[in-house]
């Protein structure tokens, strides 16, 4: 993909959009007496992430120590000053904010430093308008980032100060043209909302269908970066991007794998997660995320040569838990409350890993039934992965003794190909005197209805 480069302006309209090879300033926001989940300069870390994950060079980052923050500015006078001196000093055409921004706030900045200036929501935004890939993921970046839009049309760029006449549901006369991009904002937002439950209805369909189907579904989730890419093509063979890069995945992906015991097991990739992840996004890709919901296990994938693993895993459970997801333990069942799913920690990222500190997780993972350990990028740990990810599918089975006629082929076929047959003999031939056979099988509840079906 080639560079593309032109330089930023002050007078863009609205919030434009951030260009690749920019130079930016990173800057990580550390609030006096407010609780973070990842200490600052992991904070700081990943939104260089963040930043080189929209393609901007990044000429200087920091942690800024705000004792008080400051409505029209967020930071003091004094380092907005100082912001401005490392502007020129290191030739930045963009900053970058590790927070959120208020348009006020956004405004005066950009004022003051004669720079685009971008909080973490429009950064988030922007790296998911580049990423979408299907109509799907288009239709729901684009509501989100109209959702954010509409309360920065205070910013005030000149075409916005005008008045225009009209008539009707054109907007009366003397509307300014402010409140037109707004009106013409909330219905284009309302036409997606519109297009967006119909996606959300054909998912609900579709998931119903698999349901019915014998196969089950295995979902990776995990934060960004994780490896969940990686994973999935290591387990599938298929080439899903899968890149040293947040949010390398949008859209999921389904594929299907074969296991000793099992015919088929539908694996999905799905996006990954981040800490304050912008409310419109959450909202607009819940569609997406819901496919989750529909797992018969969750593998949770996490990057462990992080130092904030621990925080990226509170994150995920956050999220898991908003959509309705827990863990189910040994024996439990879904309930009215919640969707009891069995999740599976996969340690990932072993290659990246000392000796004695893998030594010591893995003694950890030893002495656990629902975590695992693999490297995805090498391959180690994954056939143990995929044992578990069986027995854990199959522990449900029960042990039939079925009679099937000996010519129906189709019926004897099915059983050796989706279950795991421990006996096939002759039997007494039926009441009207056609050959029969004994299979004992072992197959999943899902299955055996599917059988009695067939």
């Amino acid at each position: 993909m080639g560079t593309r480069r032109r330089r930023l302006s002050f007078d863009d309209d609205l919030l434009g959009e951030v260009t690749r090879g920019a130079r930016a300033l990173v800057l990580c926001p550390n609030v006096h007496r407010v609780s973070y989940d990842l200490d600052a300069e992991d904070r700081l870390a990943e939104a260089c992430g963040l930043a080189l994950a929209i393609g901007v060079e990044i000429a200087l980052s920091r942690v800024v120590p705000v004792r008080q923050v400051k409505p029209g500015t967020l930071f003091g006078s004094g380092q907005v000053d100082e912001i401005a001196v490392q502007c020129e000093q290191y030739e930045a055409e963009l900053v970058v904010v590790d927070g959120a921004l208020s348009p006020i706030q956004q405004r005066n900045l950009e004022t003051v430093l004669k720079r685009k200036v971008i909080d973490r929501t429009g950064l988030i935004l922007e790296i998911f308008g580049e990423r979408a890939a299907t109509a799907e993921g288009r239709l729901q970046v684009e509501l989100a980032h109209l959702d954010y839009q509409q309360s920065r049309l205070v910013r005030s760029w000149t075409h916005l100060e005008r008045q225009r006449g009209g008539f009707g549901f054109l907007g009366g006369p003397g509307e300014t043209q402010i409140e037109a991009d707004r009106r013409m904002i909330r219905q284009r937002m309302g036409r997606l909302r519109r297009e967006l439950e119909q996606v959300r209805k054909t998912r609900s369909l579709h998931r119903d269908r698999r349901g019915r189907a014998p196969w089950p579904v295995v979902a990776l989730v995990g934060y960004t970066n994780a490896g969940k890419s990686t994973l999935f093509n290591r387990l599938t063979g298929a080439e899903v991007m899968a890149e040293d890069l947040l949010f390398a995945t949008l859209d999921p992906t389904m594929r299907a794998i074969a296991l000793p015991a099992i015919e088929k097991v539908i694996l999905s990739d799905t996006v990954g997660f981040i800490s304050d992840l912008p409310t419109q996004l959450v909202a607009a890709f819940r569609a997406t995320l819901e496919e989750v919901t529909s797992a018969d296990i969750i593998l949770h994938v996490r990057d462990m040569s992080n130092s904030a693993n621990l925080a990226q895993k509170k994150q995920v459970l956050e999220v898991l838990s908003d959509l309705g997801v827990s863990a189910a333990g040994e024996g439990e069942e879904g309930d009215e409350a919640g969707n009891m799913i069995p999740i599976l920690e996969v340690w990932n990222k072993l290659d990246l890993i000392d000796q004695a500190s893998a030594d010591e997780l893995r003694q950890v993972a030893a002495e656990q039934d629902d975590l695992m350990m693999v490297s995805a990028l090498t391959g180690e740990g994954v056939l143990d992965l995929l044992k578990t990810v069986e027995s854990k599918l199959t522990r449900a089975a029960v042990t039939v003794e079925l009679h099937v006629p000996s010519g129906d082929g189709k019926r004897l076929a099915w059983l050796h190909a989706h279950g795991d047959v421990l006996i096939n003999e002759e039997a007494e031939a039926s009441a009207e005197g056609q050959p029969m056979r004994s299979v004992t099988v072992r197959l999943n509840p899902k299955e055996l209805g599917q059988f009695e079906t067939l």
